[in-house]
């Protein structure tokens, strides 16, 4: 009969100890560190949102008229009309940006104010 043993083939070395730090936040601590921070990052935005600021002129605002939108307008053919041998495109822009218009559909009676023709 043979006999049968078993024997690991590789032993790690063993490695030293993790050392541990000395510095434990307890939960005020983390809340210190965080409000700090905090208060860090809104300086900031202050600080840089200070050179946003608008002049202290009132400004004049542009001159427009309003426009009663027909049956079977569109906002096309107003900025056409509105524009005359300018570009309708930025004139299309400048109602909807005016007018605050998320979309070009309009309605039968709506009033539109229209940038003047100048």
């Amino acid at each position: 009969m043979s006999t049968l043993s078993i024997a690991p083939a590789f032993v790690p070395a063993a490695r030293p100890a993790a050392r541990r730090s000395t510095v434990r936040l307890t939960r005020r601590g983390r809340l210190v560190v965080f409000l700090t921070s905090l208060f860090v990052v809104l300086g900031a935005i202050f600080i840089f949102a200070g050179g946003a600021v608008g002049t202290s002129e009132k400004g004049q605002p542009p001159a427009t008229e309003i426009v009663k939108v027909g049956p079977g307008d569109t906002l096309w053919g107003i900025a056409d009309q509105a524009a005359g041998d300018g570009d309708t495109r930025e004139m299309v822009s400048q109602i909807r940006r005016i007018n605050s218009l998320d979309s070009a559909a309009l309605a039968a009676g709506q009033k539109l104010r229209v940038p003047a023709a100048g």
